[in-house]
């Protein structure tokens, strides 16, 4: 069984998001909270509440055993950009992409993953 819980338009940007992303993948639910809760980037807190998220599905709407999940999949992908301008010299302007992610993660007990 594998159940899932998303979060959109977070507002750091994916790349950044990628590096919890890949620290978490693969871990069991516990140790993935404790790696999190741990975690110095800001990512790591919204990655934090989708886990949380994802788990609760789990538990409520499936009847799943909290020990025994593990975090089988968790992508971060692109959202829009918010297109921000800065003055530069002699009236030129920059362009500032102020990046977005959505977040999907997914949870699955063990004995689906074998």
């Amino acid at each position: 069984m594998q159940v899932s819980a998303t979060t959109k338009f977070a507002r750091f940007s994916p790349q950044k998001g990628r590096l919890v992303a890949d620290q978490i993948r693969g871990l069991s639910a516990a140790q993935a909270l404790n790696v999190l809760n741990f975690s110095g980037k800001r990512a790591a807190r919204v990655m934090k509440d989708v886990l949380v998220s994802a788990i609760a599905n789990a538990e409520n709407n499936e009847g799943a055993d909290v020990d025994e999940l593990v975090v089988s999949a968790v992508y971060v992908t692109d959202g829009p950009r918010l297109k921000r301008m800065s003055p530069r010299a002699k009236g030129r302007a920059d362009r500032i992409l102020r990046r977005m992610c959505h977040i999907t993660l997914k949870v699955s007990d063990e004995e689906g993953k074998k």
